[in-house]
């Protein structure tokens, strides 16, 4: 099952590693190759912008040594992730998509590096993200980062702001990838680069060591080539942490009925209207996956989602009004080293008033009291990922970077709820274009219930009938 998927699962290299077939250091040593590779080509993937070979021939070394002895962390042991520009991550600069943060290395790491250190992860560095992460397409022309491509077509954006993390896993580079999720930032590059990925109930994953741009909105999650993959990475990352206050009271993560050999008795929840206010491309291939999963035993319930502008503005005012806050100080001291576009969001956030904050947070109760309601009789909410495939790349975007509103309110149309209310969503890869372009569904559920996300998730990607392979792509295994 795993072959026919064409990208390189995570399970599958920790098959290789235990077998003896491949080491860990042998896929390392693969992996710096194709990083230089990367960065001659052209146009440059710029999925990673930060690597260092003899971190990560340490790091693969010790994984090595403990297969030899039969004593692996976990299930990511010799696994090779990268993680976004926003974390912490030991020795790299912290720069979060800018040219002026970041000016020491780091060291000291943010609590999902130091999980994914302890579980045995190789991280291979880390990757290029949409400035401050102000933006869904993942354009950053500044010089430490550049424009990422899209490995199904490179004259087209990953979609942001954790850009460089989903072409990483797209690409084959590594089976895994972290991301921030303020307004859609892991779900849309995942569903623009053909991926898997999962923003967490807000709390769930410590937020502990990346930069705080907007408290309210901002969950953490991994991008990666398969839903199961996802569900190990979720199950090691999600707990509580001492050092974020948010999550302290979760319940336990857990992957309860992943694995049910269908969806009998669950209630997937579609309010039609708001589902088929996308592409029609979009909306005949999301159709027919929904209709996969009745034909596993899941119902379809219609619903009302109420009020989705009104919370889609108010989004929108918290996130910015949030981010404005913490950047107030760069906005004065740092404004010409900024690139356009963030100069802009971050000039239209400094409109919003302390009585627009109050009502969009009055709004915010309100929006998670009608879902409160709407899961009492369905057990998750069905939606495209995103009403479009992946944007093209103009040559003046490379050097001025892009700036289109109706573009990024578009982008979001189906990511906001998830973010506004902090409950989790997964989008997951179930066919493409006709330019070849992927498209994605997106499941979300009640606060707290990943597992319910992952078993749909699995039933979701049986549904598509091949994987094309992107144009660029990286063999690690070879």
């Amino acid at each position: 099952d795993v072959m026919r998927e064409g990208l390189v699962t995570n399970s599958q290299l920790f098959l290789f590693c235990r077998s003896g077939k491949l080491t860990p250091s042998q896929v390392a040593k693969n992996i710096i190759a194709m990083l230089e590779d990367c960065d001659k080509s052209t146009p440059p993937l710029r999925a990673i912008v930060q690597w260092d070979q003899e971190q990560i021939m340490l790091m693969a070394e010790a994984s090595t040594t403990r297969y030899r002895n039969k004593c692996t962390l976990s299930c990511l042991d010799g696994i090779p992730v990268c993680l976004k520009e926003e974390f912490k991550v030991v020795p790299y600069h912290h720069r979060v998509g800018t040219v002026y943060l970041g000016t020491q290395p780091e060291t000291e790491d943010a609590t999902v590096a130091k999980k994914l250190r302890e579980a045995g992860a190789i991280i291979i560095g880390v990757s290029n993200m949409h400035e401050l992460g102000t933006g869904t397409t993942g354009c950053n022309p500044n010089r430490y980062h550049k424009i990422p491509r899209n490995p199904y077509n490179p004259n087209h954006f990953t979609g942001g702001s954790s850009s460089g993390s989903a072409a990483a896993v797209a690409a084959g580079l590594c089976p895994v990838a972290i991301g921030t999720d303020g307004g859609g930032s892991v779900r849309i590059p995942a569903s623009f680069c053909g991926v898997v990925g999962l923003k967490g109930t807000f709390g769930r994953i410590s937020c502990h060591g990346s930069l705080p741009l907007s408290y309210s909105t901002v969950s953490v999650g991994p991008i990666c080539t398969s839903v199961a993959d996802a569900a190990i990475v979720y199950s090691i990352l999600a707990e509580p942490d001492l050092l974020y206050p948010y999550g302290l009271k979760q319940p336990k993560a857990t992957l309860s009925e992943m694995c049910a050999p269908d969806l009998k008795g669950l209630k997937l929840g579609v309010d039609w209207t708001y589902f088929k206010a996308c592409d029609a491309e979009v909306v005949s291939a999301c159709e027919k996956a929904v209709k996969h999963l009745q034909s596993l035993g899941a119902s379809v319930v219609e619903v009302s989602l109420p009020e989705m502008e009104e919370a889609r503005v108010a989004h929108v005012i918290c996130i910015l009004s949030e981010m404005r806050d913490f950047l107030q100080p760069d906005f004065n001291k740092h404004f010409y080293e900024m690139n356009l576009e963030t100069r802009a969001s971050l000039a239209l956030a400094s409109q919003f008033t302390a009585l627009d904050y109050i009502k969009a947070n009055r709004q915010r109760t309100r929006s998670m009291r009608f879902l409160q309601e709407i899961f009492s009789t369905v057990n998750c909410i069905l939606t495209p990922a995103i009403p479009c495939t992946a944007p093209r790349i103009y040559e003046s975007d490379l050097l001025t970077g892009s700036s289109d509103m109706s573009f990024t309110v578009r982008s979001m149309r189906f990511m906001q709820l998830g973010n506004f209310t902090g409950i989790p969503g997964l989008v997951v890869p179930i066919g493409y274009s006709t330019a070849g372009l992927p498209i994605s569904l997106q499941v979300m559920a009640k606060w707290w219930d990943e597992a319910v996300l992952l078993r749909i998730g699995l039933k979701l990607e049986q549904f598509r009938d091949q994987t094309k392979k992107p144009s660029i792509y990286y063999d690690i295994l070879a």
